[in-house]
């Protein structure tokens, strides 16, 4: 299964870095007041995913915060001891030799 998901990780990588090899062509994004940005597709490409990843975790924070801060307010309460799953070899009952 590890190698698998290596074999998997690779192909991502090579169709990854195929796309970026094929699109490296300048192209322009015309911002807010007239204001324009040029620069290859891939890096413009690569510039909007880490905005959405930087947006996603800032929405994320406060629920992450607020779920760790519950789970630091609850008590820590001890295992209860169970009973063996498996008898002892040394048993207190005595039995007749028949096993009735």
């Amino acid at each position: 299964m590890k190698y698998l998901t290596w074999l998997l990780n690779a192909a991502i990588f090579f169709v990854l870095f195929a796309f970026a090899l094929n699109n490296q062509d300048t192209v322009t994004m015309h911002l807010f007041f007239g204001a324009r940005w040029q620069a290859p597709l891939v890096l413009i490409l690569l510039c909007a995913l880490l905005v959405g990843v930087v947006l996603g975790v800032v929405v994320m924070l406060p629920l992450w915060l607020r779920a760790r801060r519950r789970s630091a307010a609850r008590p820590v309460t001890a295992p209860t001891s169970l009973p063996p799953a498996v008898p002892d070899a040394v048993s207190t009952v005595s039995r007749p030799p028949n096993g009735t």
